[in-house]
């Protein structure tokens, strides 16, 4: 026993504190391999978009560059040239306004009203949402094309409609979003607290909960967004015009203008992920104070 004791203390005759927190597993790796994958990483996306500008810019097969490509585009002759592309963005709005709203108006409140009422059903909640990413997106407009041939009985052939597919291929990246923001709010407490002090529910929701959840709601409004306008294979196989496959059309006729569109979608898509990423920065900033 005397051996026991004398093992567990140190040569100052007191004990060693325990151990807190589990184990690291490896080490993390050091600002020389972080440089080198993110330098590898970054070439990966870089370079064909580098090929991108920089054919936006050449002059047919002469091996010149020239900006006439991107004046062009500010030129009224060759407007009507584009009058698709035009409409093409208006119904590719249209969509977004569509499906972000889908998103706010019943993922929104669901994911509130299982996480107050419901917690049983949070993983049934969230198996649901994350289905559509596993379903390609040529699977997924195969079993739409029966419920859609209803759709345009009720509602007609307006581009609207399209809203409700494209409300299930974000629903995996909305539901991450907000989720992300509700696992840091606890919506019990203040709903809890809100009650106590004679809130209604619609006042609970509107202006206790909700503004508690502005970031994941921006955030998966944004990815909502960039998802809209960079799809192509729901809107060509139901016959329905968008951005993508009006770029498409166009670049049989003037690739440059394609590639030109392209860019400034992306570029677009990439303003957004840096808004998300700013806004998870403000977060997690006003928590720490």
């Amino acid at each position: 026993m005397a051996a026991m004791s004398g093992a567990r203390v140190d040569a100052r005759g007191t004990a060693p504190r325990a151990r807190t927190g589990a184990p690291r597993v490896g080490a993390a790796p050091s600002r020389l391999t972080r440089t080198i994958i993110l330098s590898l990483v970054g070439l990966v996306f870089a370079i064909p978009i580098v090929a991108m500008i920089q054919f936006t810019f050449r002059d047919g097969l002469s091996g010149s560059y020239t900006l006439s490509h991107w004046t062009g585009l500010t030129d009224p002759a060759v407007n009507t040239k584009y009058a698709p592309l035009v409409t093409a963005l208006g119904n590719s709005g249209v969509l977004v306004v569509v499906t972000v709203l889908l998103v706010l108006v019943l993922l929104l409140p669901t994911m509130v009203l299982v996480e107050l009422s419901f917690p049983r059903l949070r993983r049934v909640l969230e198996f649901v949402c994350i289905v559509p990413i596993t379903v390609p997106a040529i699977v997924l407009v195969v079993g739409l094309v029966p419920v859609y041939s209803v759709v345009v009985k009720v509602t007609g052939s307006s581009i609207w409609s399209l809203g409700f597919a494209y409300g299930v291929t974000v629903l995996p990246y909305a539901y991450r979003a907000i989720q992300a923001n509700l696992g840091t709010v606890d919506v019990i407490t203040l709903s809890e607290a809100a009650r106590s002090l004679g809130a209604g529910w619609a006042t609970v929701l509107f202006r206790v909960i909700l503004p508690n959840l502005r970031r994941g709601m921006l955030a998966a409004a944004f990815i909502s967004v960039a998802v809209v306008l960079g799809e192509f294979t729901i809107a060509s196989l139901l016959n329905r015009v968008n951005l993508q496959t009006a770029l498409v059309l166009i670049s049989k006729s003037d690739p440059y203008v394609a590639v030109i569109f392209s860019l400034l979608a992306l570029g677009f898509a990439f303003v957004l992920l840096l808004l998300i990423g700013r806004l998870s920065t403000v977060g997690v900033g006003r928590r720490k104070n």
